[in-house]
């Protein structure tokens, strides 16, 4: 072979392998610019979603806000209604009567003498006295061995 002949060889060989790593360089940097492109779609659909439930959050604290304002008021009318019943009866306010079951109960609590806690023992002895919890036998019968 010639040395003109090794320099095409060369240069074809050169040529060729600097599209094959032109096309493999390509590949990986599309591959890279294909997943970013479809994070930016999920970041995009995800962003959307999020929009429609801050709305959807504003709309449903508005529908309950208008709820708890009709609750209010009807309870409100409920209350008047019980007063004016009452009224009609000849009897007491509802309302004053439980505040004066209250008060009683409170009174009637602080007037108890407080027991004495459950784990103590009764009488002198106490729970680290060393016949605590044994009852006494007064007959003086043997025992049967315990195994």
């Amino acid at each position: 072979m010639d040395e003109s002949n090794i320099n095409w060889v060369l240069a074809i060989a050169s040529l060729l392998a600097g599209i094959g790593i032109g096309a493999l360089g390509y590949h990986l940097l599309n591959a890279g610019a294909s997943h970013l492109q479809t994070l930016r779609q999920r970041l995009a659909e995800r962003d959307r979603e999020l929009t429609a439930l801050k709305d959807g959050i504003g709309d449903h604290f508005t529908e309950v806000t208008a709820l708890v304002e009709n609750l209010q008021r009807d309870s409100e009318a409920l209350a008047q209604r019980l007063e004016e019943g009452a009224a009609t009866l000849g009897n007491r306010v509802p309302a004053q009567r439980g505040l004066e079951v209250a008060l009683a109960a409170e009174e009637k609590a602080a007037n108890e003498e407080y027991a004495a806690p459950r784990d103590y023992a009764d009488g002198s002895g106490g729970t680290l006295s060393e016949d605590f919890g044994l009852k006494s036998n007064e007959s003086n019968a043997p025992q049967p061995p315990r195994y």
